[in-house]
């Protein structure tokens, strides 16, 4: 995971929102804002030779916008140490748990249940 680059093709956070490093939460919110409004796909969806950037762009929006306004994962990737994909590990992690604990939970008394979400 290249810190300048992320999961979002090559550019930085700061630099997709247009921000400087030192940026207030209130300016990573105005500049989420002010790009989410203009790449939105619905804005493009009459015409499809941009669309597909657009829907590009808007996702590269939110992923910045969803690191930088949170301030642990703003330091991790500050830091050089924030990762994407090992968050959707953990995501996936404690869902198993927590579904691992239900099922044998339910299971102690010899009594069967289950728990769909």
């Amino acid at each position: 995971m290249d810190r300048e680059g992320g999961s979002n093709g090559g550019s930085c956070y700061y630099s997709v929102l247009g921000i400087r490093r030192d940026a207030s939460f209130s300016d990573i919110r105005t500049a989420y804002r002010k790009l989410a409004m203009r790449w939105h796909p619905d804005k493009w969806a009459q015409n499809p030779a941009t669309a597909g950037e657009a829907k590009r762009r808007f996702q590269q929006i939110q992923e910045a916008y969803s690191v930088l306004s949170d301030q642990s994962k703003r330091s991790m990737y500050d830091a050089g140490l924030y990762d994407p994909l090992e968050e959707e590990d953990q995501v996936r992690k404690v869902f198993s748990f927590q579904f691992f604990n239900y099922y044998f939970y339910c299971n102690l008394g010899k009594k069967k249940c289950f728990f769909f979400f």
